[in-house]
């Protein structure tokens, strides 16, 4: 779809006073899609009030927000059981690549071949299906970050990234071995969980960050007390994440500083965990903070976080689960930092619809074979699932629509026309939106306080519009890859009535 025939608006003075006339006939990505959010029902409506209550007396239910009708729901635009019509600038924690019941989607479920993937769960691990390498091949592999030719699929964020931890703990305990085999003392104390043969081993994360939810990982998950409340915890290294001051280009300074610090941290807790013979064997980072508060850090940070990790014998494992699958623009967001070398590891789900992680030669061979002289061993990287191939049907397919849409030239486009709008906010209504940043539509602002972004949050939904909010006072923006400039308008359109209406105080 040509970006020209998107919807524009020409001037400032119009950008926020009234929605285009023809908004109906805009979006031929998505036939049948609505016009426009229409909200009928306080949100949650009377069905879906019952249906929470429901609910909650076969489990914890107060995190629901409203029930919704996935059958009328459909491209950018989500719709409750109750009929209210919301644009859906959230999609489900940034994970529908092209929003709600796309037809070459179901599509898929129509062929009979398809319908048996469905149906016959496999254990890819011990019975993948006929074809599994090359549907491997087209959909993973054809959009693999650069320098990867190994992919180890897995169900979500959490054991994609889990594994990786493992496979890199693998890794680094192969290079300390220097090709010796393993001993008999390191089997049998592994059994009873000390060492040698369960390792000292750390990996180092950094203050913000959101890794999941399981228990090794939640050692590396900083965002909110409430994830790790009551869970015990590795004695791993952090390190700070970069908190720049914006605009950008205003603290240039100050942030170059900044990066100096955090990575001046890196650099410390190496030497004193490696010190105390608490190897660290792997570095744990997101191209973008999600849950933390979309927090960003420039390229020349990564650069020099990948320098400092392999002069210290790491991994570095970049955790692309929220930022994968196109939303920035790019297939993956680190590809914004042209890092010198490929990322060791690359863990996604999400947008990706299954999950699981690239990685390089050197540490997919580890998954098989301890050392090279002895015989292959199964079942290191392992679980009974190892994924789900009706997942990669899709994302085939998902890719191909990319591809034919051209949907990351609309991702940018809209990114841009996002971006353009919230500084405009941030200008007209300093003391609710500030701090503005965005790479495509992975976009976020800050509010005043915890309270007025929730409050900002609520109002949006009167007014049809699904976001959600991160951190401690930001608000975050995750459309799907179909959402086009014009539906940006709609956003800022509904977005600056609530800001209007919003007090200071």
């Amino acid at each position: 779809m040509a970006l020209s025939r998107l919807n524009t608006f020409t001037t400032k003075s119009s950008l926020f006073r009234q929605l285009p006339q023809n908004a109906k006939c805009l979006s031929n990505l998505i036939l049948g899609e609505p016009s426009g959010p229409s909200v009928k029902t306080p949100i949650p409506g009377p069905k879906s009030k019952e249906m929470i209550a429901e609910l909650n007396t076969i489990q914890f239910a107060n995190t629901v927000i409203y029930f919704t009708d996935y059958n009328k729901s459909i491209g950018n635009y989500i719709v409750d059981v109750d009929g209210n019509v919301l644009l859906d600038v959230y999609t489900q924690i940034s994970s529908l690549p092209l929003g709600y019941n796309h037809p070459d989607l179901l599509k898929v479920l129509q062929d009979p071949d398809n319908q048996r993937t469905f149906i016959n769960r496999p254990s890819l691990g011990l019975f993948p299906g006929q074809g599994w390498p090359q549907k491997l091949t087209t959909s993973l592999m054809s959009v693999a970050p650069k320098g990867h030719t190994q992919v180890t699929t897995m169900a979500c964020g959490s054991c994609s990234n889990e594994n990786a931890y493992k496979a890199a703990f693998m890794w680094y305990r192969n290079k300390q071995r220097g090709g010796a085999p393993i001993t008999e003392e390191e089997n049998s104390s592994c059994m009873m969980n000390v060492a040698p043969g369960s390792t000292p081993f750390t990996i180092m994360s950094f203050k913000g960050g959101f890794h999941g939810r399981t228990i090794g990982v939640l050692s590396t998950t900083h965002s909110k007390a409430i994830h790790k409340l009551d869970i015990p915890a590795l004695d791993w290294p952090i390190a700070s994440f970069p908190r720049y001051k914006y605009p950008l280009e205003e603290f240039a300074e100050e942030n170059k500083a900044e990066d100096r610090k955090c990575l001046a941290e890196v650099e410390e807790e190496f030497e004193r965990f490696n010190k105390a013979g608490k190897f660290v064997a792997g570095v744990v980072i997101e191209p973008v903070q999600a849950e933390g508060g979309d927090n960003h850090a420039s390229p020349e940070f990564f650069q020099e976080l990948q320098r400092i990790t392999k002069k210290n014998g790491a991994a570095l494992i970049i955790d692309e689960v929220q930022t994968g699958g196109g939303a920035t623009g790019k297939y993956w967001c680190h590809e914004h930092f042209h890092l010198p070398e490929p990322a060791d590891f690359v863990t996604f789900s999400k947008k990706m619809l299954t999950g699981g992680y690239y990685s390089l030669p050197e540490f997919s061979r580890l998954i098989v074979c301890a050392i090279a002289s002895r015989p292959q061993q199964g079942y290191r990287i392992f679980n009974t699932w190892m994924g789900e191939p009706s997942k990669v049907l899709l994302l085939d397919k998902v890719i191909e629509v990319i591809k034919r849409d051209n949907l990351l030239s609309i991702v940018q486009a809209s990114g841009k026309k996002l971006m353009d709008g919230l500084m405009e906010m941030s200008k007209r209504y300093p003391q609710h939106v500030k701090n503005v940043r965005g790479i495509g539509t992975f976009c976020a602002f800050d509010s005043s306080s915890a309270e007025k972004r929730d409050e900002i949050v609520a109002k949006l939904k009167e007014k049809g519009i699904q976001s959600g909010g991160c951190g401690d006072v930001s608000l975050r923006i995750r459309p799907a890859l179909v959402f086009q400039p014009y539906h940006a308008d709609i956003f800022l359109h509904q977005f600056e009535k609530v800001l209007k209406k919003i007090k200071t105080v």
